[in-house]
């Protein structure tokens, strides 16, 4: 059974860091997509990120391409997600997602993903 844990969220300044991990558990030793989405009240479920197992690719949002950086273990088990120069409109609730049996698209659709975590909440003050 496939579980998805993600931690490392937290209240940071406009400006700062924070590093999001997600640790997966119970996912085949075969190619995958993990994916990073984002959430506020009310509003749709964004993607932010994949990255592609085992070879790596990735695909960043426009708003957040060249701050945040995905990246994964070589077992493929473990993905970080490193948000540097925060905003404060990157507060959200960030869930990690994962897509079996196939590499990902090129972009982040939540139809896509099958398996979601319970996601980790993202505070950005100005």
């Amino acid at each position: 059974q496939v579980r998805l844990d993600e931690y490392g969220g937290g209240s940071v300044q406009d400006g700062g860091s924070l590093t999001l991990t997600c640790a997966a558990f119970g996912v085949p030793r075969s190619r995958h997509c993990m994916g990073w989405f984002r959430q506020t009240p009310g509003n749709e479920r964004e993607g932010v990120a994949t990255i592609d197992w085992p070879g790596g690719g990735t695909y960043y949002a426009d708003s957040v391409k060249g701050r945040f950086t995905a990246t994964q273990d070589n077992a493929g088990n473990t993905v970080w997600l490193k948000m540097n120069s925060l905003k404060p409109e990157d507060t959200a609730m960030y869930y990690c997602a994962a897509a079996l049996g196939r590499g990902c698209s090129g972009g982040a659709q939540t139809s896509d993903f099958t398996y979601w975590g319970q996601g980790t909440q993202v505070t950005v003050s100005s």
